[in-house]
């Protein structure tokens, strides 16, 4: 497994995988030096990452090779599906599987994804619309679906 360390504008993102694809994107909540040499195998993960930052991308095309449980891997396929600017629900999900009793099963999945950003668990939130959980904090969540949104509010003053 080949990793990297880059910045990006919400911390230190750590960058893992190998010819199979990228199974681990995460950003630290701790200060590590940035790498000087980003591996074959990553470079266009970070690439795209930088991008997505510059606001000149809205989706991925990565191989990807998250680990997960099965369940999981069904959560994290949905998410893909949640275009940039757009949010779901946890119970929306839910439904959106099969269950719509499964909305903490899905919360779980989606907390477990470890492909920030790649897999846009960012997008989904509260049935109420309110912000819930986020392994990388609410203040991130929050950074990135304004990041995402296309229709920017604008300040009067």
């Amino acid at each position: 497994m080949a990793f990297c360390y880059i910045n990006s504008p919400l911390g230190i993102t750590k960058i893992v995988g190998d010819n199979d694809g990228i199974s681990e994107v995460c950003v630290l909540n701790s200060e590590v030096q940035t790498s000087a040499i980003i591996p074959l195998e990553l470079q266009d993960c970070v690439t795209q990452l930088e991008a997505y930052f510059n606001g000149e991308r809205k989706a991925f095309q990565l191989k990807l090779n998250p680990k997960g449980t099965v369940f999981q891997k069904k959560v994290w396929a949905l998410l893909q599906n949640i275009p940039a600017g757009k949010t779901l629900s946890y119970l929306e999900l839910s439904k959106q599987l099969g269950d719509p009793k499964a909305i903490r099963a899905v919360a779980n999945a989606n907390g477990k994804n470890p492909l920030w950003i790649i897999i846009p668990c960012h997008r989904v939130i509260g049935s109420d619309g309110s912000l819930t959980g986020y392994a990388g904090g609410l203040y991130r969540k929050q950074w990135l679906l304004n990041h995402e949104n296309p229709n920017k509010q604008q300040s009067l003053f």
